[in-house]
């Protein structure tokens, strides 16, 4: 698959995940050091926001975007995902006051590839959106084709709204 930044073609390590197929397996970091598997994900929905590098405009600013909405949708876990290590996320959340979303690091690139998001080339991921059912059912998918675009906040949220709001 291949994705642009400013209009430039980058290409991403085999082909992103589509909605209907089951999260594969993977392991992340948390804010604590502790490894994150796929297993642990599972058992409720969950909006999953992948972005290329928190300390970047748009990855900031969809991640307090999401991170505002957190409240609306109990029940619903929000996770954003990233190759910035542990201690980069942590530094971010405190300076921008982000406590509602759970930060997971890719720092290796598990995720990233078994998910079809890797970009070898910049030790990155695709910029984009999951939404998945408590079985880990992919439910909602959006690849943001120009990486320096904003996801589609409402079309994601409205998915939420319509499909797992009590």
């Amino acid at each position: 698959m291949q994705v642009t930044r400013n209009g430039a073609p980058v290409l991403v390590e085999g082909e992103p995940i589509r909605r209907g197929a089951t999260l594969p397996k993977f392991t992340l970091t948390d804010a604590h050091g502790a490894y994150y598997t796929t297993a642990m994900m599972l058992g409720t929905p969950a909006l999953i926001s992948v972005v290329p590098d928190i300390n970047t405009r748009v990855c900031s600013i969809s991640t307090k975007k999401f991170n505002q909405d957190v409240d609306q949708f109990p029940g619903i876990n929000f996770y954003t995902i990233s190759t910035n290590p542990v201690g980069e996320q942590q530094n971010w959340c405190a300076a921008e006051g982000v406590q509602k979303m759970q930060l997971l690091s890719d720092s290796e690139g598990s995720f990233g590839r078994a998910m079809g998001l890797f970009i070898p080339t910049s030790n990155v991921l695709v910029r984009s959106i999951f939404i998945i059912d408590g079985k880990g059912e992919i439910r909602y998918e959006e690849i943001i084709g120009e990486q320096t675009d904003e996801p589609d906040y409402d079309a994601a949220l409205s998915f939420l709204e319509t499909h797992f709001h009590d």
